[in-house]
C-alpha cells in the first residue's frame, strides 16, 4: 500500500466531513482565523531582529528617550 493511495482526495473529504461534524459549521471559519492569525504572529516573531548589545534595556531619561552608549 503506497502512501498516495492512503493520503487522497477521498481521505481529506472524510476529514473535513469529520471535523465539520465534531466542531460544527460555524466554528471551523474561527478555527481557520486564528491558525492563520497564529502564522501571521509567528511569522512577525521571526522577523523581528534581535539585539546582542542590551539595546533594549537601556535605561530611560524623563523624556523617554534611550541613555547614549557610553564606550
Amino acid at each position: 500500500m503506497f502512501l498516495g493511495e492512503i493520503f487522497g482526495p477521498d481521505l481529506l473529504i472524510v476529514v473535513i466531513v469529520v471535523a465539520v461534524l465534531v466542531f460544527g459549521g460555524s466554528a471551523i471559519p474561527k478555527l481557520a482565523r486564528n491558525l492563520g492569525s497564529a502564522k501571521t504572529e509567528f511569522e512577525k516573531g521571526l522577523k523581528t531582529p534581535k539585539t546582542t548589545d542590551g539595546a533594549l534595556d537601556k535605561p530611560t531619561d524623563a523624556t523617554g528617550t534611550k541613555a547614549p552608549d557610553v564606550p
